[in-house]
C-alpha cells in the first residue's frame, strides 16, 4: 500500500486513449464508485489518479492497494483496520485504509482477487458508508471514494460465483476502458521517447539521439503484451545494453530471455536464404507455405508468451481462426 501526492503525466494522442482520459475527467466531479478495466500495464492507476486530482476533494489522500499481493486476512486488516488482539501478532489497534483515506480516494487494484468475505464488507461500505475494524464492535464511517481496477471480466466472475453480483452493480456506476498499447498506434513512439529521455538522464548521458529506423519498426510491430510497463522496461534495457550515448539506439532488446546467439543464428539463416539464387527446378510451394505459416505462428506465440488471444490479435486473426490454424499446422493447442 502506498500513498500518492501527485498525478502521473498522461502521454498519448491516440483517440482511444484520449477518450478514456476524457471519460475519467468527466467522472472526477462525482464521488461515486468507478471500475477501470484494462490489461496489465495499460495505465489503470493513471486513470484513478486523474479522477482523484481533478475532483473537488483533490487535497484529500489518494491511497492504493494491490489486492492480489496480500492474503485474505491481511487485505481485510489493511482495508478496514484491526483492534488489539484481533489475531495473533495484533498487539495494538491499527487504522485501515478506509479510515486513513478520509474523504479522498481508495484505489483497489486487482479487485477481482478479493475473497467473498472481504467483498461482503466492501459492499457494506459502498452501500451504507460504514464498516468495523477486524475484531472490533464499533461502527466507523467512511466517505472515501472507491475506484476498482482489474484485467479480468468481472461479469464472468460473477456468473461463476467468484464475484458478488450486488458488489459488481455498486462498483460499476460507470466503467472506464483502457486500451491496450498495441491499439494505440504511434503512441508507442511518444512513450518510448519519454522513457528514453528519462533513462538517459539516469545513465548520465547528455543527450538521447533517438531511435533508428529498425528500432522504430520493432516498437511499432511488437504487440506489447505487457503494455506500457513492458515498454518502459524494454526501452531502459535496450539503452543500457547499447552503451552508446552518442548514437541512435539501433535495435530493441525485446526479450531478455533470448540468448544472444539465437538472434545471430536467425539473422545468418535469413541472409543465407536471401543469398540462394533462384532455381529453375520445381519447388514444393505448398510445403514452403506451410513452413512459412508455421514460422509466423510460432513467432507470434513466442512474442505473446503463448497467450493465444494476444497472438491471434498480433497476426490479425480471430481466436477461432488461430485455433484452426494451430490444428492444421499440427502445433500444440
Amino acid at each position: 500500500m502506498t500513498e500518492s501526492t501527485s498525478s502521473n503525466k498522461a502521454i498519448g494522442e491516440h483517440p482511444l486513449f484520449l477518450s478514456a482520459l476524457d471519460h475519467a475527467s468527466q467522472l472526477a466531479a462525482l464521488p461515486r464508485p468507478v471500475l477501470v478495466l484494462g490489461e496489465r500495464g495499460s495505465g489503470k492507476e493513471l486513470v484513478a489518479q486523474r479522477m482523484h486530482f481533478l475532483a473537488p476533494r483533490w487535497g484529500e489522500p489518494f491511497l492504493k492497494i494491490n489486492c492480489a499481493a496480500l492474503t485474505e486476512s491481511l487485505v481485510e486488516s489493511t482495508l478496514f483496520g484491526h483492534e488489539a488482539g484481533a489475531f495473533t501478532g495484533a498487539n495494538r489497534s491499527q487504522s485501515g485504509l478506509f479510515e486513513r483515506a478520509e474523504q479522498g480516494t481508495l484505489f483497489l487494484d486487482e479487485i477481482a482477487t478479493l475473497s467473498l468475505r472481504v467483498q461482503e464488507k466492501l459492499l457494506r461500505v459502498l452501500e451504507y458508508g460504514e464498516y468495523q475494524r477486524v475484531g472490533g464492535q464499533k461502527t466507523l464511517i467512511s466517505g472515501a471514494r472507491v475506484v476498482g481496477a482489474t484485467h479480468v471480466d468481472l461479469r464472468t466472475f460473477a456468473n461463476e460465483g467468484r464475484f458478488r453480483d450486488d458488489l459488481l452493480d455498486r462498483l460499476a456506476f460507470d466503467v472506464v476502458h483502457m486500451p491496450p498499447l498495441r491499439m494505440r498506434g504511434e503512441d508507442v513512439l511518444l512513450l518510448a521517447n519519454h522513457f528514453a529521455l528519462g533513462f538517459a538522464v539516469q545513465l548520465g548521458w547528455e543527450y538521447f539521439h533517438g531511435f533508428s529506423r529498425l528500432a522504430r519498426q520493432q516498437l511499432l510491430s511488437y504487440p506489447w503484451p505487457g503494455n506500457v510497463r513492458e515498454l518502459k522496461n524494454v526501452i531502459e534495457r535496450s539503452l543500457f545494453r547499447s552503451g552508446q550515448p552518442d548514437a541512435e539506439l539501433q535495435q530493441m532488446v525485446l526479450n531478455p530471455f533470448d540468448p544472444p546467439w539465437q538472434a545471430s543464428s536467425q539473422a545468418d539463416a535469413s541472409q543465407f536464404n536471401n543469398d540462394v539464387p533462384a532455381s529453375d527446378q520445381p519447388v514444393d510451394f505448398k510445403a514452403l507455405r506451410l513452413a512459412w505459416e508455421r514460422e509466423q505462428v510460432e513467432r507470434a506465440l513466442s512474442v505473446c508468451q503463448h497467450h493465444q488471444g494476444k497472438a491471434a490479435a498480433w497476426l490479425g486473426l480471430s481466436y477461432d481462426q488461430l485455433r484452426a490454424l494451430l490444428k492444421r499446422l499440427e502445433l500444440p493447442k
